[in-house]
């Protein structure tokens, strides 16, 4: 009699094969992650060095690199900055603050930054500024693009020998992207918009304090030269290089008063901003403390412009061409009662 054939055992490879896959995609993933933190600890620590030779110094206080499994977060418990590139040193400090980086998505870096913060500027001048939130977002990728907004926040400008100046706008932001049909001209699109605003020097030219809005749109040009920061180098190769700043719409209101305008702004030789704008105007009472009352209208009638005619808004007045020349601000022929513009450097 022939012996049966022992069983085939079956295999457990179908129970045991999902959970070691699984297994082994955690460990290669988590290994991707960690070699993905070291690159960014390693570019992170080159962009440091990089800006040490410019004459930037950033120092981010208790750095930790978080984040598993899918973001790389960069804390700081304190993030400051301090340029030499201004002769005196500027320094800028801030309280907590997170880089947030997605895996998925390369090239895009969210940044949250915790109030307050503290500006100590040239000739002792210092801001100190609070906000409720504030974020930010860079893109590197084509296009190039950055945005900032901000809610509720509060400067003060503390000057010697004058007194304090708080400035305030409930909601501000900017953005600014590469223009990729001008790479030629290095033109960079910005987009500012701030609502409830309160801003002394502007509340001294019209003579109220009632809240303002402000609304700019504009193309920077030859904007590869401030690459190396906004400071007096990057603004004498941004003028040398014939770079302009060209206001598509510059839009503000405040109580009564309304303003609408476009033109060009420049550096001139005395390294003062210069330039000629457009503008039209409606309740306006008055500016740096010279009575126009209804001289709007009438200039308005000079100029042969009627409201809403030759692109001009409805409801404003066009007003005769705006000029800023060896830092002083004309109104057509007339020569505002302001008191000079300063060399920015």
């Amino acid at each position: 009699m022939t012996a049966p054939l022992p069983t085939r055992r079956p295999s457990r490879l179908w129970l045991y094969g999902p959970f070691l896959l699984l297994v082994g995609l955690i460990a290669a993933w988590s290994a991707f992650w960690f070699y993905a933190r070291a690159r960014a600890a390693a570019e992170i620590d080159a962009a440091l060095a990089r800006e040490v030779s410019r004459g930037r110094t950033w120092t981010c206080a208790d750095r930790s690199i978080t984040g598993f499994p899918v973001r790389i977060e960069l804390r700081c418990s304190a993030l400051s900055l301090t340029s030499t590139r201004w002769g005196d040193a500027v320094r800028i400090e801030t309280g907590p603050t997170l880089a947030v980086g997605q895996i998925y998505t390369p090239g895009l870096v969210i940044f949250e930054f915790t109030s307050p913060a503290r500006a100590t500027l040239p000739e002792g001048r210092t801001l100190e500024i609070t906000w409720k939130d504030l974020d930010a977002s860079l893109a590197w990728r084509n296009p190039e693009r950055f945005a900032l907004v901000a809610k509720e926040s509060t400067t003060v400008v503390n000057t010697p020998g004058l007194p304090p100046e708080t400035w305030r706008a409930a909601t501000l932001e900017a953005h600014l992207r590469r223009n990729p049909a001008r790479l030629a001209d290095q033109a960079v699109d910005i987009a500012i918009s701030a609502k409830g605003t309160v801003l002394p020097p502007i509340d001294a030219l019209l003579a109220t304090s009632d809240p303002g809005e402000i609304e700019l749109e504009a193309t920077l040009t030859q904007a590869e030269s401030f690459r190396q920061g906004f400071n007096p180098d990057a603004l004498e190769s941004w003028r040398t290089a014939n770079g302009i700043l060209e206001l598509t719409r510059l839009s503000g209101t405040k109580g009564k008063a309304r303003v609408d305008g476009s033109g060009q702004l420049m550096l001139d030789p005395t390294h003062r901003v210069a330039g000629d704008l457009k503008l039209a105007a409606a309740g306006i009472e008055q500016i740096g403390g010279l009575r126009i009352g209804n001289l709007l209208g009438g200039l308005g009638g000079l100029l042969g412009g009627r409201p809403g005619n030759n692109g001009t808004p409805a409801g404003l007045t066009p007003l005769p061409p705006a000029s800023l020349r060896d830092g002083r601000v004309y109104l057509g022929p007339f020569r505002l009662p302001l008191q000079p513009l300063p060399p920015l450097y």
